[in-house]
């Protein structure tokens, strides 16, 4: 069997190869991968295992986030320069400073007291989708969700979902037709992200509210503070990991539970069930496929030699699917207890800071579906983006039954 881990037209046709996934865990769980060197891409070691993933995101003395960044592609020199500012691409110390500064709007307190806003969020969404004539899960109910709360986060207008919804889309796809021509019009919607960014901040300046922007803005309890430039790559970040992660964890949840009926009645019948669904929706959407980290030194996995420098790349998708660690993995199970994905990350310092809010509007959003449409049913073909770094869903028709 030939392996291609990386190849975005099969991402788009079928999603994530999971066929190739079981066949390395079980025999070359640590598989070099080879590379394009047309494409200036180096070969790798593509990492399956969940517990070679934990151990490479709880290493980053050992797999660096910072040398050549976290992001799959190779880039030239003087962007990796300006994306290392950001702190997924940061490792210890420097990544755990940074961290503690942005943490301060995303603790599980700050996060608790926005269920009830989100909640109305959710009835709001579901009331303007409810009296709409076709209804795409994705464009209206799945990318919507995410961005009120960005929204609410960063204390902007909600009118802006809009064009927040559109750069998002050119930063992720700029490899998908649909969404971007040019690698080049992805780079464009950064800086309109980063111009952005900037007269939020200068707002904020003039005007502090009880918002997360005006936290970041202020010295912590230490006197540090964030710089523009760390600010305006906070706010891409937050742009891209807090609407894409939840956007397409939604999207795939929601198609998973109409593969999945059963599954879809047992939320039905007991919508307290919510919470554990939003978790096997994380581990079966697996919404970040991979992430890019680099050997600081020679070492080994399962006693296979890594050298220093060499590009080592983390497939969670694969990892949560692990048979050592889930029973029944390919089975969707929204009552799943124990379920230890790491479709938030490995643990570690890149740990997604997001996670409690992500559960939290997951969890939200299905217990509202399955009160307000339990008879909600697919009515055309999903389509997937093209993508080997977001496990997205484009579109997804679907009709609901109030």
């Amino acid at each position: 069997m030939e392996f291609n881990l990386v190849d975005q037209d099969l991402y788009a046709r079928r999603g994530a190869p999971y066929d190739q996934f079981r066949r390395l865990r079980a025999n070359t769980p640590v598989f070099w991968h080879e590379g394009d060197a047309g494409r200036g891409r180096p070969g790798f070691w593509a990492i399956t295992r969940h517990e070679d993933v934990v151990h490479v995101s709880r290493r980053s003395d050992l797999f660096s986030s910072f040398r050549r960044l976290a992001l799959f592609d190779e880039l030239p020199q003087a962007e990796i320069e300006l994306q290392r500012l950001m702190i997924l691409n940061q490792d210890p110390p420097e990544h755990t400073r940074r961290r503690s500064l942005v943490n301060r709007g995303f603790t599980p307190r700050v996060i608790g007291r926005m269920e009830e806003h989100i909640r109305d969020i959710c009835r709001r969404l579901i009331d303007e989708v409810e009296r709409l004539p076709e209804v795409d899960f994705v464009r209206d109910v799945a990318a919507p969700l995410p961005l009120y709360v960005i929204c609410e986060l960063l204390g902007a207008p909600v009118e802006d979902r809009d064009k927040i919804f559109e750069w998002s889309n050119r930063l992720i796809g700029s490899e998908d037709p649909d969404y971007a021509a040019t690698p080049e019009e992805g780079q464009a919607a950064a800086m309109e992200v980063y111009a952005y960014a900037d007269a939020l901040a200068a707002a904020r300046r003039e005007d502090p509210r009880d918002d997360i922007v005006t936290r970041l803005l202020r010295p912590d309890d230490s006197g540090e503070v964030l710089g523009q430039d760390e600010f305006n790559l906070f706010v891409l970040l937050l742009i891209v990991a807090g609407n894409e992660t939840t956007r397409n964890a939604a999207s795939g949840g929601m198609l998973a539970m109409f593969e999945h009926p059963a599954q879809w009645a047992r939320l039905v019948a007991d919508p307290s069930l919510a919470a554990r669904a939003a978790d096997e929706i994380v581990r079966w959407v697996s919404p970040v496929n991979l992430f890019r980290r680099t050997a600081t030194a020679d070492t080994e996995i399962r006693g296979q030699r890594i050298a220093e420098g060499d590009k080592v790349v983390v497939f969670y998708s694969s990892a949560n699917r692990d048979e050592d660690v889930f029973d029944l993995p390919d089975v969707f199970d929204v009552g799943r207890d124990p379920n230890p994905h790491i479709g938030f990350g490995g643990g570690g310092a890149h740990f997604c800071l997001g996670n409690h809010l992500a559960r939290l509007e997951l969890k939200v959003l299905f217990e509202t579906l399955a009160r307000r449409f339990p008879d909600i049913r697919q009515i055309g073909a999903a389509t997937r983006l093209r993508s080997n770094f977001v496990n997205g869903i484009k579109t997804l028709p679907v009709a609901l039954t109030p």
